[in-house]
């Protein structure tokens, strides 16, 4: 604990900082004492609520740098600003799907030779572990292990940070596709719903990353988001909150046969958000595989009090 308290402050560029995650990593940012920089990108044109969110982040103590995508020397300049670059570019198909976007990051990175970390847009499950994953879905991975390929044949030093699910797609609708909000009367159950899953408060998510940007133990190396306390089954979750209201939902168990029944039929973001579901729940992908403690963010920064998710589905009561 004491040396990541040591760690000194560092100049950080955020791109995609208008995003979900994105704006979250701002924030850390700056209240980790971080010098912020964000990417306002000259494509916003009419989007009032990006334009609002960046003066936002500027009152907040953080710089404005314009660059594109589309003029290379810009994002040599912006890049040239900073000690370290944080991508958070949107990889989900039902949102914005720009993960290769962040190759001409890359060869920015490598031109302008100063930027001592790269993290690219990673945060969820580990690209690496998800070379069998089922079509559309599979793309999200193949094209983050192509940024990683890159990144690392450029010789850019990285930290890649990963490895749970976002509470608020995941925990408050008690891990149910159709909604965000926690369901009333009856709950869908995937399989036997004792898979172990790893659930993280998005803002604690950009805490660690936060923390783990410059932290010379991280170097070169995968940070695994998987805070104990939140390595819960579906059905635990749902326990939780029915502890929580006193109210028993009806469940009903769906086979991994039935989940992936109609796939084929269905339009491309939702074939790819079942099968992101179906690799969690139904095989365990999060939680298949061992984390040494070195590597694990909650044991790496214990001073971050991450949100359990008993408080998190406090606030749907």
């Amino acid at each position: 604990m004491g040396e990541g308290k040591r760690i000194e402050k560092t100049r950080v560029l955020v791109v995609g900082a208008t995003g979900y995650i994105g704006k979250r990593i701002v924030r850390a940012c700056l209240a980790a004492g971080h010098e912020t920089y964000v990417l306002q990108r000259p494509d916003i044109g009419l989007d009032i609520e990006k334009v609002q969110l960046l003066l936002s982040f500027k009152k907040l103590g953080a710089r404005l740098v314009e660059a594109s995508f589309s003029d290379h020397r810009s994002l040599v300049s912006a890049v040239k600003l900073v000690d370290v670059v944080v991508s958070a570019m949107s990889g989900v198909h039902f949102r914005s799907h720009n993960i290769l976007v962040q190759l001409k990051l890359v060869e920015a990175i490598k031109e302008a030779g100063n930027v001592k970390r790269f993290l690219p847009s990673e945060f969820g499950m580990d690209p690496s572990r998800m070379g069998h994953a089922l079509p559309p879905g599979r793309e999200t991975f193949d094209q983050k292990m192509e940024v990683r390929q890159a990144i690392e044949a450029a010789g850019i030093p990285y930290t890649y940070v990963l490895g749970a699910c976002f509470a608020a797609y995941f925990a408050g609708n008690l891990c149910q596709m159709s909604t965000l909000l926690p369901p009333k009367e009856n709950v869908n159950i995937y399989g036997d719903g004792n898979v172990k899953v790893v659930f993280a408060d998005e803002d604690d998510i950009a805490k660690y990353t936060a923390k783990a940007l410059n932290d010379p133990r991280t170097l070169n190396k995968t940070v695994c988001i998987r805070p104990p306390d939140n390595v819960l089954t579906q059905i635990e979750l749902i326990q939780i909150w029915e502890k929580l209201t006193g109210n028993v939902l009806e469940k009903t168990n769906i086979t991994a046969k039935d989940f992936l029944a109609n796939i084929e039929q269905m339009e491309i973001p939702q074939q790819a958000g079942i099968g992101h579901f179906y690799h969690i729940f139904y095989e365990g992908c999060l939680t298949d595989h061992q984390v040494e403690e070195d590597e694990e963010a909650s044991c790496l920064y214990p001073e971050v009090k991450y949100k359990r998710m008993d408080d998190y589905l406090r606030m749907f009561l």
